[in-house]
């Protein structure tokens, strides 16, 4: 367990979750090269993981998904618990669709794959922090491929209780757009595009962000507009 302790306030902070020594190293070089990022701590396996979180409470917890002693969903699970209001942001080796499912269950932030760029992952992080969802698109990609070769034996789903208005504005927040961009693109007020949202939540019985955008991608696909 690592703990880094600064007395810069103004960055983004960062804690990395994961078992792998070469991993957090490479995360340390990266997140180094950027000035307004600013690693704060790194925990070696799911426990640590808990406790740097409590007791650092950064802005974003990279979190691998395997650990010796658990695994970061049940991280993600304690946190939200707790009411810690860190972002999290997986980054994971398994392209499996469960990950997706998880991502939901959990109420995490999104999801990349390890093998992701360096400066695509800075923008992943800078995103989270800004409130939005991230979705790592080899995933999604697939099982966007599944339901389109599910298509012609639609079975009922929880979007189907959704306006056509809703499921646009969710079609949009799934490609990690912000509610002022939305309005733009919808032609509506921030505050309408914050009331379709909400209704859309609660009609989902969902709270975040990550987990609506998870729900479209995963019965519409990613580049599906109603």
């Amino acid at each position: 367990m690592v703990h880094m302790n600064t007395a810069e306030t103004s960055r983004i902070r960062v804690l990395v979750v994961d078992d792998h020594e070469l991993v957090r190293v490479g995360l340390r070089a990266v997140l180094e090269r950027y000035p307004h990022l600013q690693l704060v701590g790194e925990a070696a396996n799911a426990a640590e993981g808990v406790q740097l979180a409590l007791q650092l409470k950064p802005d974003v917890i990279l979190m691998d998904v395997r650990m010796p002693d658990g695994n970061g969903f049940d991280v993600c699970r304690q946190l939200r618990q707790k009411n810690l209001d860190s972002r999290v942001l997986f980054l994971t080796s398994y392209s499996d669709d469960e990950v997706l499912e998880q991502v939901v269950m959990v109420e995490a932030d999104g999801f990349l794959l390890k093998d992701v760029h360096p400066d695509e992952l800075v923008a992943a992080i800078e995103k989270v922090h800004a409130g939005q969802s991230i979705l790592d698109p080899a995933v999604t990609r697939r099982v966007f491929e599944q339901l389109r070769r599910g298509a012609s034996s639609h079975s009922p789903t929880p979007l189907d209780h959704l306006s056509a208005q809703e499921k646009r504005v969710l079609a949009l927040v799934a490609e990690g757009k912000t509610n002022k961009e939305i309005g733009l693109a919808l032609g509506l007020s921030d505050k309408t595009v914050k009331n379709y949202l909400a209704n859309a939540m609660e009609k989902l019985q969902i709270n975040r962000r990550s987990q609506a955008a998870a729900l479209y991608v995963k019965h519409f696909g990613p580049q599906h507009r109603s």
